[in-house]
């Protein structure tokens, strides 16, 4: 798949959305990344999670992993997607007290785990999952993501692949030039 096509299947989709957004790391963008609305598509999401499964195996030998793991909520669907190309299993972490935490499955020492996310930004919740992972004596193995709207910046001690890499222009709240125009924003969640 071309960039230009996996572009395509976001805006059909209603995925990447124009306006004046309050994303969850509090930073304003006139543009955003609503993959669930991609993801909604059984056959658009499985074929853009085949998609990057190829791109990572095209591009490095992450070697044996024992499943995928993907943080709450966006990424369940993107984990899910990616373990069956992967045909292994997938867990996720979810959401307890504002941290995440595994809460309905283990992870036992020295396995290794692909890390899914739908979106990052700052990557803060990829974080959170590798560290999930490690603090389990377990290993990751490689981080797969399907928009990355840092442009690489966000980076991982992991081989990371992604299917877009985009910077949309983002502001500190003080500094959005929609802010100073009075436009309100919409928070659209993650």
């Amino acid at each position: 798949m071309t960039e230009s096509e996996i572009l395509g299947l976001m805006s059909d989709t209603g995925a990447l959305l124009s306006g004046h957004f309050q994303l969850r790391s509090g930073l304003h963008s006139n543009r955003y990344f609503q993959c669930a609305n991609v993801l909604r598509y059984p056959r658009i999401a499985g074929k853009l999670c085949d998609e990057l499964v190829r791109q990572m195996k095209e591009s490095a030998d992450i070697g044996h992993f024992d499943g995928v793991i993907s943080p709450a909520l966006g990424g369940i669907l993107v984990g899910h997607e990616v373990a069956r190309a992967l045909d292994t299993k997938c867990i996720f972490a979810e959401k307890q007290d504002g941290a995440l935490v595994m809460r309905r499955f283990t992870i036992k020492p020295g396995e290794r785990y692909v890390v899914a996310e739908d979106v990052i930004t700052r990557g803060g919740r990829v974080q959170e999952t590798i560290d999930i992972v490690r603090n389990a004596g377990a290993e990751v193995a490689a981080v797969l993501v399907l928009v990355d709207r840092s442009a690489g910046l966000a980076k991982f001690d992991y081989p990371t692949f992604s299917l877009l890499r985009l910077a949309p222009e983002v502001w500190e709240p003080e500094n959005c030039p929609m802010c100073a125009a009075n436009e309100p924003f919409v928070h659209p969640g993650s």
